[in-house]
């Protein structure tokens, strides 16, 4: 029987391709689709790979942008109406990009404000600046972690193996008693990659991955970056420091 994970709160498919939008510093006016459309189906085959549980929206988002990219490879006529359809659908999804990149960078500013901003909105105040050079922290979205992944991967050598793993084989349940067994007493936390051996096989690497999906899933690991794009962090999380996050000192710490 396949070992298969199902997160909470999954990203939707806008996310993924808002996170491709921002990896790649595109302006969403000027969305390469080729490029994007290759990057999508890997990341998606990656997450078909791990046995995510795949909501049907990814594979509508999948079918829109291949469709994109076929009429892209074709040459425009004017009186074409294939290419009016391709044009209409592409400012559709960028229209939908700008929205959802406003709803989320709204919702992360709210997230920065203090308890009592987030229920009570007053006159804003001048604020002093602060130190913009100091590294902040957030917890790292799914793919971020999948990049990481691809990152190990390619590191290893593994990836021409990755995609035939059987996934009965693997001893997830083994693998998550050895990462806390790791984390314990360590506050400062791990840094993602070093959770992987040196030389680790495609069984290791995707059980690890597994087993950090299940910690997360269970409350009981988080992973922070200090920066976009930048390196990951793993914490344990006990029962004395549920509501305790990694201070910027600690992030920086490799």
């Amino acid at each position: 029987m396949d070992y298969n994970v199902k997160l909470e709160n999954f990203e939707g498919p806008l996310d993924l391709l808002l996170y491709l939008v921002r990896k790649n510093e595109i302006d969403i006016q000027q969305i390469p689709v080729i490029t994007v459309t290759s990057q999508y189906m890997e990341y998606l085959e990656l997450m078909k790979v791990l046995n995510l549980d795949i909501a049907g929206e990814f594979l509508v988002m999948a079918a829109t942008l291949l469709y994109l990219k076929s009429r892209a490879l074709l040459p425009v006529c004017d009186d074409d109406e294939d290419s009016e359809e391709a044009k209409n659908t592409l400012e559709d999804l960028k229209r939908q990009l700008l929205e959802y990149q406003q709803y989320k960078d709204a919702a992360h500013h709210l997230r920065e404000q203090n308890i009592l901003e987030k229920d009570v909105f007053t006159r804003a105040c001048i604020i002093e600046p602060t130190d913009d050079d100091a590294p902040a922290f957030r917890e790292a979205s799914i793919f971020e972690l999948l990049e990481a992944l691809k990152n190990v991967i390619q590191r290893t050598g593994a990836k021409a193996d990755v995609m035939s793993v059987t996934m009965e084989h693997l001893s997830v349940k083994d693998r998550i008693n050895q990462i806390l067994e790791r984390l314990e007493g360590v506050k400062e936390g791990i840094e993602f990659e070093a959770l992987f051996d040196n030389t680790p096989d495609r069984l290791e690497i995707i059980t690890t991955f597994l087993a950090i999906l299940e910690l997360i899933k269970m409350q009981a690991l988080k992973v922070y970056q200090n920066a976009n794009f930048g390196k990951l962090f793993v914490y344990a999380v006990t029962d004395d420091e549920v509501s305790t996050e990694p201070t910027s000192e600690e992030l920086t710490q490799e």
